[in-house]
Order: C-alpha cells, then structure tokens, then sequence
C-alpha cells in the first residue's frame, strides 16, 4: 500500500484505453508525465475533475493526447489518490504511457491489486471484492444479476446479521465463564440461546443449499444430451448452437469423446454436453467415450434423452436400466427426435411406454428398480435435423432449469469459497444446538460458536490470511 501502482485497465483492440494509477503519489507521478492545455497543474485541481492535455516523454515529445480524472483519497475506487488516463486505444500508446509511469516511480499492478487495495482501505468487504471479478465475467443477465447483487453487499449483509447474533450469544456464554464459582449464575436464556441456534442453522442451510442453483446461474447449468449411437444428439446440438460444432455422420459411432458449449435462453446459460452413443461395441476408444457419457450424465441438472422415434421400443428398453438409475432426482426430458419422419411412433405412444418405463415394467434388466425419482418434465416430439419442435424445447429447458427469476429476492451462493465456508460454520451452529439440548457446559459450547464466527468472517474478509487473499486476486484481470 506504500507504492504508487499503474496498469492498463482495458482490452487492447478499441478505440480508446485507459491507464489507472493509484497510490500515495498517483496524482504526482502522473503529473510530471501531463501537461494540460490550459489552467492549472494536475495537482492544484479539484477532485472529479476531467482535464484535457497531452502526454510528454523525457524529451517533450507527444506522445497522445489525453483526459486525465482525478480522484483524491478517501473518495476513490481504491481509496487512495488515483488517476485515470485516457487515451486512443493504440496498444503502442498504452504500454509507453505505462513505460512513462515506471520510469517516474511507478510499479506495474499485479492482477487485481487496484481491488484488493479497495478491500484492504476498508470500500468494501472480500466477498463484494470477489464479486468484482464475477461482473466482469457475466455472460448472461442471471449471472450478471446475481454479481451485482454480492457485489452491492446482498450476501456480507445478510453474514453480518447472522454473524452479529452469533456474537451477542458467545459473549454472554463467555460473561459466564468469567463467573465461573458461580455455579448457578446464568446470564444467557439456554431456551432463547437454542432458538436462536436453530434458527441461525436453518438459515445457513438456506444458503448452502442455494449454491447449486447459484452455481449453475453463474457457470451455466450443465445439459447433457444422451441417447443410442445415431439417435441425432450431435444434430440436435449444432441446431440449439445455430453452427456446425460436432461432427455428423451415418456412421454409428462418431461421438467418441464429450463436446461442450454453451447457449443462452431467456438470460440462462446453459452448458450444453454432447456425449458418445451408448451401445455395445469393442472398440476400446469408443468405450472410453461411454463411460464419460456416464460420468457427464452423473454431473448434469438436466438429461436430454434423445431417442429415435422409427425406433423407440428397442432404444427405450434397451438403454432405461443403463440411463434411468444415473438420472436420479435430475430433470429428464425425453425427446423423440425424427417426428417428422411418417413412420414414427406418436406422442400418445411414447407417453404410453415411458409411463410403463417409470414402473419398471418391460425393461431388460433385472436388476432395474423402479424406486428412483424421475421428475420426467415433459415428453417432446421434435426434429433436430429441421428444427421442427427447437422452440418448444428451448421453452422446456427453461422450466426444467428451475432456477430463481429475478422477483425472487433470495441470495444465492455462488462462490465456491464461500459455500465451502458456510458449510463448516453450518456444522459448528448443529453442534451449538446438539451441545444446548445435552446442557453441555458453556465453555464446550462457546467453542463451537467462536468456530461458527470464524468461518462467516472469513467470507466477508475479517480474519482472512494473506495466502487466502493471494489465491484470490491472482485470479483477476490485470487493471482490476
């Protein structure tokens, strides 16, 4: 923080580019490189203020012409003195704007050091700090949202509560203990303590619990496309891309390995996973591609079971035991692809033997059992190979997603820091309950909830290590 630090903070490749500095002598050392047209020097103006001129080298030569904003501490993105320069966006121009800087005393920012020197001058708390980089990331308008948001303070304000109780609760244990010989002396209600303890728990597992959902708005919720070698699941993925991403053929086999990309509906991401044809063969290579089928099948919120409708009892029966079980409390669509093909089965068909498929009736396989939860969403007639039927389906995803729409005011976790943290502060308030409803003695007891206060400050940056805040800001883009 006693350093003055520079760095370019926008894409090359535009018409403009900005070069931000910050540090106890940004507003100096950015002066001996300036010259405005007119007026005073840099340092004589007032804060958030524009000022035009031009940047000289050694030798007065122009290098660009420039607006420099000046920002004076604490009332800065960093909270510290700060400049931004403005330039043409000419990469040659940015980097020997940035030479200029060095030469003039300045070090080049480490990735995301003009963030972290945000957080550590006390603008605003590590989660919100993180939240910088997910905004910058967002390629959707649910991602996008749910950055704001942490970034606004939604989730380090809803800690801070929960966090404040849990103080008010160890400091009376803890008075207490300071009254030890006084064996019947209580200063905290052991039945209020329990339902706050209780109540503090449901609330964490709220927001455990909400990760998955979180995860999937920010990352993009994971599709998996499986069905019978040839059944059109690589047809089907390039018309939900609108290009040409996974090689279609004739011949069976073709998909040996996972294809991934992803499609945004209605402001979702969704990560779509094209998988191998599952079928009996000998070919080693292929084989390896099936098991990874599964393996994606097993990480996926959503399957899309694309069958062939010419063909649907042998594919049905012959693939439910092997998909069926890894679909386990997933959303299953079932897509009957080639509907427009005159010899296929109808919707009323297919919604016959997949209803038979859910009992557990006429499938071969005698170790199928029919007790799994299979939330089939819905039963889909479409073409992958004329896009009859692509909308409906879009539609369903959708639905199948099951993901919060921005009316709904519930924080989300996304960071997987951060759950990582709730779910050990979780695990210590559950002990907090278990040791109230045993009488455990408070010291047992406040042990528990100081472990419970240490992984909620953790999240919002109270007690973090300096590795910690490494691992984090390494992560960012340079100029961030």
């Amino acid at each position: 923080m006693s350093s003055t630090i520079c760095a370019i903070a926008t894409a090359s490749g535009g018409a403009l580019g900005v070069v931000r500095v910050s540090g106890p002598d940004a507003i100096a050392t950015t002066e001996r490189i300036f010259h405005p047209l007119q007026g005073k020097p840099l340092s004589a103006r007032k804060a958030h203020t524009l000022t035009f001129g031009h940047i000289l080298d050694k030798e007065g030569n122009i290098v660009d012409e420039v607006l420099v904003s000046l920002f004076r501490a604490p009332h800065s993105y960093t909270g510290e003195d700060s400049t931004e320069i403005s330039c043409h966006g000419s990469q040659y121009i940015l980097s020997r704007v940035v030479e200029l800087l060095v030469a003039e005393g300045c070090e080049v920012a480490r990735p995301g050091e003009f963030t972290q020197r945000a957080f550590l001058s006390g603008k605003m708390d590590l989660s919100q700090a993180e939240a910088v980089a997910d905004v910058i990331a967002a390629d959707s308008a649910a991602a996008h949202r749910l950055a704001i948001n942490q970034m606004r303070g939604g989730v380090s304000s809803e800690l801070r509560i929960l966090r404040d109780r849990l103080v008010h609760i160890a400091s009376l244990l803890e008075l207490e203990l300071d009254f030890a010989d006084h064996e019947d002396l209580e200063f905290a209600d052991r039945t209020e303590l329990l339902s706050l303890a209780q109540h503090i728990a449901q609330r964490l597992d709220t927001l455990v619990r909400s990760f998955s959902a979180g995860n999937a708005l920010k990352n993009g919720v994971p599709v998996a496309i499986v069905g019978d070698a040839n059944a059109g699941k690589s047809t089907l993925l390039n018309r939900l891309l609108g290009e040409e991403r996974a090689i279609v053929s004739d011949v069976r086999g073709t998909t040996r390995d996972v294809i991934e990309d992803t499609i945004n509906i209605n402001g979702i991401t969704f990560r779509l996973i094209d998988t191998a044809g599952i079928r009996h063969t000998e070919d080693s290579i292929e084989r390896m591609g099936i098991e990874r089928t599964f393996e994606r099948i097993r990480q996926a919120s959503i399957i899309l079971w694309l069958i062939d409708s010419t063909d649907l009892n042998t594919q049905l029966r012959t693939l439910a035991s092997q998909i069926l079980p890894l679909c386990n409390g997933k959303r299953l669509l079932l897509l009957l692809n080639k509907a427009d093909n005159h010899s296929a089965c109808t919707v009323d068909d297919y919604r016959e033997i997949a209803h038979d498929l859910l009992h557990g009736r006429h499938i071969q396989s005698e170790d199928f059992s029919a007790t799994y939860d299979l939330p089939f969403s819905d039963i889909l007639p479409l073409s992958a190979l004329t896009g009859e039927g692509l909308q409906t389906l879009k539609d369903a995803l959708v639905s199948a997603a099951t993901l919060p729409t921005s009316s709904q005011n519930d924080l989300l976790i996304t960071n997987a820091r951060h759950y990582a943290a709730l779910h050990d502060a979780l695990s210590a308030i559950l002990r907090v309950s278990e040791g109230l409803e045993l009488g455990l003695s408070g010291d047992l007891v406040a042990q528990d909830l100081r472990e419970c206060i240490h992984h909620l400050s953790d999240i919002i940056g109270e007690v973090t290590s300096d590795q910690v805040l490494h691992n984090i800001f390494k992560h960012f883009c340079i100029g961030k």
